[in-house]
Formats: C-alpha cells, structure tokens, sequence
C-alpha cells in the first residue's frame, strides 16, 4: 500500500519534506515543501527548471516535475521536523529518460522480465577533512598504516557514532564501523538489499554524512582522490542475484568452484566484457583516474584495479568472489552516482547472462607485485576521455541503459573533459615555463 506522506507528517510530527533527485552527474537536487502542500506535490510532483541542473535541457523545455516515490521516505534522525524522500523526473506527462533513478528502474524491471531480483550493497568510503579542503581533520592522524587505527576512529567517535545510531534508527542494520587505509578516512557498512533501496539509500547515507560532519564544525568528502600519497575513495559494490521473491540466492552453486553457479559466472563474464565501457559510469570524474592509475600510497597499496582480471577472495583484482553465489566489483569510486552505479552493473550482467558471457581465466596472483606476469591482461582505462570513447563505443552498454541516458550522459561528461582539458594546471607552469 502506498503511503500518504500527509499522514506520515501528521503521525511523525514532520513539518517540511525534502523532494530530492539525483542529476546525471550526482548532484542530490531538492526542494523544502512544507507539509501542508504535500498531498498536491504527491500527486503532481515539485517543479523544477531541469537546466538549472546536470541535465542535457534547455531554458525552453517544460517543467521537469520531481514525483515522490512515498515508499522511500526518511525522516532525518538528526533534525526530526523534516523529511527527505526520492523522486521520479517526469516531463510533458512521461518520465525523463535520462534521468537516474528512471535509468535504474528500467534496469530493473528487465531483470524482473527475467525472474530476477539483483540484491547490493555498497561500501562508501569518505574522508573527514578541513572545512577549506585543504588537509585531513584530524592532525593526530599520521600512522603510515592508519588502517583500523584504534585511537583514530575513537578520536572521531562522535561524528562516526552520531551516523551509526541513526542508521540503527532507520533500521538499516549497519554491522560495523572502521578506520579506512587513508588518514583521515572512514568506512561504515550496514546491510544489503535490493537494487533500487541500496540507491536510495546510498544517496542519503552521502547527504547524512556530509550533514553530521557540518553539524560538527567538519567536512565530508567521497572524492575518488583528494590526497595525492593517501589511498583514495572506493565505492566497492557486492552483487547477488535471486528468484524474484528474493528468497533463494539464484547464483549460489556449492558444487561450483567458488560457489558460482554457472549463470553467476555468466553474470560475471558480462561486467569483465563490459569493463572499459562501463567505467565511465563507476568512476565519472576526472579525479577518478588519479586513483584507479595511482603509484603506491603511503600505506603500501592502493586498494584500487588497474586491470581487468577476476578472483577468489583476493583484494587485489577488479572483481573477487569472496563468497557464494556474490561477487565484489571493487572498480567504483565516491563520485559514482548512486543510481546509475547500479544500473550499469545490472545492465552488463543481464547482457552477460543473455549471451552466455565467459568471464575469462581466474587469477589468483597478487596483482600489485606480480601483475605484470599477466600480459594479456586488458587494462582500465587511463583517463576520463578514454573512458567515454569506451562507453561510447559499446552499442550494446549504451543501448542497455537506454539511448535518451546515453546520448545525454556522453555529452554532457564530454564538455566536462573540455572544460577539464582547456584547464592551465600549476603542473603544466613547473614542467613547461622555461622549456
């Protein structure tokens, strides 16, 4: 049954609703209406000028309505008067193709066509840093192998705790909390669950995060590298796929190596023929490629692929199997869209999956001190530009997340390379002023 979000501001005492989108380029747009007029905006949803943010629109187009989707509403732990819900773009009375969570929906649905029901979870690494940007928060934070550091995590026991009992709150099962392998970085885990509800909220847990580090006097980033000698920012993403009433694992095959059962593997062999392209959409900024092509961090590793291979329970290959019937695509970053994160993953794996995709010779190598005995091993791609020539190359991967996404997606990321590109960088007056 749907709920009426007039009663759930009556019954929880909300004065004002967050109806929030996420742009093509993972900007969370919003607007405050108060409880009074949510009946109508339920109905008709909030107007927005889709120019006014990262979308491929014009000043000319109509109004992009925000629709909310009831079922996703969360009163924010932190300020209880107000409350945040995810919305569908809709245009001239039809959805806005390429809009995010419109893109995921879809994915979805074709998995449903299938009898499937993709079930992740996410791992949204972040760092706490100076409100200005320019260092980590906490100047005790110096161990060259921070990872796990007791006295870090309890030095930032507030913000850390703070965020922890709220997902405790909303219900979300959050199992752990840690220093990450970067100074300065956190790691909080909690429960996976279906496609579209780990976008969801993934998208509030990065809204929560930079709220409560404000609320104390910090800053939150998911930035894939802002620190050129610390590890960067991963976004690992855990994949299982079940029956359609999401009660029986339908890749888990004890009998299979791994315990991936042959469909699994073909899932798998769909984001290995799919990897180059599909980057694009993982790791989406330019800063992303600092990361991914990193030289060795401070702490020994940089925790990121820069190859295409597979594995068992070994961190350092772009995807490992670390249990049944699941694997880890540790290929995303912070800047990943939380929507089309999932969508590109179902896309590729369904694509697998009809075409019976082999995903190639396991390697069970540590990658980082002898992946250079593998010498066919295909490589990511070194920038963002190589990636969109990837993507847009890939027919199939295009025409998957739909061709109104793709068509706006490659451009609107190519103007960003530009922009990018005609950029003067101090590098460029060091390395050329007295050539």
């Amino acid at each position: 049954m749907s709920i009426d979000l007039s009663q759930f501001a009556r019954e929880k005492g909300v004065k004002y609703f967050m109806i929030s989108f996420t742009d093509l380029f993972g900007y969370q747009r919003a607007k405050l209406v108060p409880a009074a007029a949510i009946a109508d905006m339920q109905a008709e949803g909030a107007g927005f000028a889709g120019f006014a943010t990262w979308l491929d629109m014009t000043p000319a187009n109509s109004d992009l309505f925000a629709i909310p989707d009831a079922s996703s509403v969360i009163q924010l732990p932190w300020k209880k008067d107000v409350a945040w819900v995810a919305a569908d773009c809709v245009m001239d009375d039809a959805e806005v193709e390429q809009a995010p969570r419109n893109t995921l929906k879809r994915l979805v649905a074709r998995a449903g066509t299938q009898g499937l029901r993709v079930k992740t979870g996410v791992e949204a690494e972040y760092f706490l840093i100076m409100p200005d940007g320019s260092e980590i928060s906490d100047p005790l934070d110096t161990a060259e192998k921070p990872c796990y550091d007791q006295q870090a995590v309890m030095r930032r026991y507030d913000v850390i705790s703070e965020i922890c009992d709220y997902m405790l709150e909303l219900g979300w099962g959050p199992y752990q909390n840690d220093h990450e392998d970067a100074n300065g970085q956190f790691e909080m885990n909690w429960e996976f669950d279906d496609a579209l509800r780990t976008a969801d909220k993934h998208s509030f847990f990065k809204f929560m995060v930079k709220s409560v580090a404000e609320k104390h006097g910090l800053r939150a980033t998911f930035m894939p590298k802002p620190f050129k000698h610390l590890t960067g920012n991963g976004c690992h993403c855990h994949v299982s796929v079940w029956n359609e009433a999401g009660t029986a694992n339908a890749f888990a095959d004890e009998t299979m190596d791994l315990g991936l059962s042959s469909d699994g593997l073909h899932f798998l062999g769909g984001i290995m023929a799919h990897a180059e392209s599909l980057a694009a959409i993982t790791n989406p900024v330019v800063n992303s490629y600092k990361r991914i092509n990193a030289p060795r961090t401070t702490s020994g590793a940089t925790w990121a692929p820069n190859t295409i291979t597979w594995t068992g329970n070994n961190r350092t290959h772009m995807v490992r199997v670390p249990g049944p019937g699941r694997f880890e695509l540790r290929l995303p970053d912070g800047a990943a869209n939380p929507y089309l994160l999932q969508a590109v993953v179902i896309a590729a794996g369904l694509n697998g999956l009809e075409n019976k995709s082999d995903p190639g010779k396991r390697y069970d190598i540590d990658m980082y001190a002898e992946g250079h005995l593998i010498k066919d091993a295909p490589r990511l791609p070194l920038n963002l530009l190589d990636a969109l020539r990837a993507y847009d190359s890939d027919a199939v991967l295009k025409t998957a997340m739909g061709e109104d996404f793709s068509a706006a997606y490659l451009k609107l990321k190519q103007n960003e390379w530009n922009a990018y590109a005609s950029h003067l960088t101090e590098w460029e007056r060091q390395n050329t002023l007295d050539i």
